[in-house]
């Protein structure tokens, strides 16, 4: 399999335009330019970055928007840049750029905007009234407020209330709550 490898990585690379004659048949297939059977031969075998790797060099654009989830789920980040790149010079629009550092360093996927509005849902404002505090319309915080009650996997603000309360993300907006229940 090591001569395949090999062969597919440095035609990757442009350093190589056919596939050697004792290279694996499927690394033959990609270099061959026969990616739907080298897709359906890493599918077959139960190797998912090989699969997206196939997809990949397929060129298509519905091919690597495959690539692109598959990349995602297996956390394969730089292959997922990649393949956005790959999009992007074809063309394509709406290629989501992913989550920044920060919300991929939230356990819950929040944004930072999110992780905004969520004391002020805690304290029960309505929407109105944490989009005039945040300078934001109210559309916006209907978004934000939508994505926190998914993101926690709640369905009511009072839900997300008690649940952010409970997994410590309201540890700064504790002493705000309080007071506002005291009144």
């Amino acid at each position: 399999m090591y001569i395949g490898e090999l062969a597919c990585w440095r035609w990757r690379a442009g350093l190589l335009t056919e596939a050697p004659s004792d290279a694996e048949e499927v690394c033959r297939l990609q270099i061959g330019g026969h990616a739907d059977r080298a897709i359906r031969f890493w599918r077959e075998t139960g190797r998912p970055y090989e699969t997206a790797l196939a997809r990949f060099d397929s060129r298509d654009p519905e091919q690597l928007r495959q690539a692109l989830d598959e990349f995602r789920a297996l956390e394969a980040r730089p292959a997922v840049a990649l393949v956005a790149r790959r999009l992007r010079e074809l063309g394509e629009r709406a290629v989501p750029r992913g989550p920044r550092p920060r919300t991929r360093a939230n356990p819950y996927g929040l944004t930072a905007r999110e992780l905004d509005v969520l004391p002020l849902l805690a304290q029960g404002l309505r929407n109105a009234e944490i989009a005039k505090r945040l300078v934001v319309s109210q559309k916006t915080v209907d978004h934000h407020v939508s994505a926190i009650l998914r993101k926690l996997n709640v369905r009511t603000r009072g839900e997300a209330s008690a649940a952010a309360l409970r997994l410590g993300l309201l540890d700064d907006a504790r002493p705000a709550l309080l007071v506002e229940h005291e009144r």
